[in-house]
C-alpha cells in the first residue's frame, strides 16, 4: 500500500486497534504492548512539529484512546497537518539518533498503524476460531538433545 492509502486508512487503523483493545484482546504475548505506546508518542511529537498540539497524560495501551479521544476533537486540524506534513520534502526534526525528514516519521508511523491493525485483525480472527493462544516456549527438541547427550 502506497502512502495516501496508508494516510486514507489511519483512522480505521487506530479505531480496529481500539476495537480490538476493548473487546479484551491480549496483547502481553506480543510486541505491540510495548510498541503500540511508543508509536502513539512519536507520533504525537511528529504531529506536534507539524503544529498541532497533542499531550498525552497516561502511559501504556491507554494511550491509544487518549490520541484518538484528542484526534477526534481536532479530526480536521490534524489531518490538514498530516497531508502538509506529507507534502513538505524539507522539514527536519531533531530525534535522539539525529535529525530526520518529518515527512519519513509519519510514513513510517501511518506504516506502522496498518500493520499493527492487521495483525490485531489476524489475532481476533484466531481467537474467534478458538485457535489456541501464541506463546513463545523453548523448544522442546533442543532440551530432548541436551539430555540424550
Amino acid at each position: 500500500m502506497e502512502v495516501p492509502g496508508y494516510y486514507q486508512q489511519f483512522e480505521r487503523n487506530v479505531e480496529i486497534l481500539l476495537e480490538a483493545l476493548q473487546a479484551g484482546l491480549d496483547l502481553r504475548t506480543t510486541a505491540l504492548q510495548t510498541s503500540l505506546p511508543l508509536e502513539v508518542y512519536v507520533l504525537c511529537e511528529v504531529l506536534n512539529q507539524g503544529g498541532d498540539h497533542f499531550r498525552l497524560a497516561t502511559q501504556g495501551l491507554d494511550r491509544l484512546a487518549e490520541f484518538h479521544q484528542q484526534y477526534m476533537q481536532h479530526e480536521s486540524e490534524t489531518e490538514a497537518i498530516m497531508r502538509r506534513i506529507l507534502e513538505d520534502k524539507k522539514s527536519f526534526m531533531r530525534t535522539p539518533e539525529g535529525r530526520v525528514l518529518t515527512k519519513e516519521m509519519l510514513i513510517r508511523r501511518l506504516e506502522f498503524f496498518n500493520e499493527a491493525a492487521r495483525q490485531v485483525n489476524v489475532m481476533r480472527t484466531q481467537q474467534a476460531l478458538g485457535s489456541p493462544a501464541q506463546h513463545s516456549f523453548p523448544d522442546s527438541r533442543s532440551q530432548s538433545r541436551k539430555s540424550a547427550i
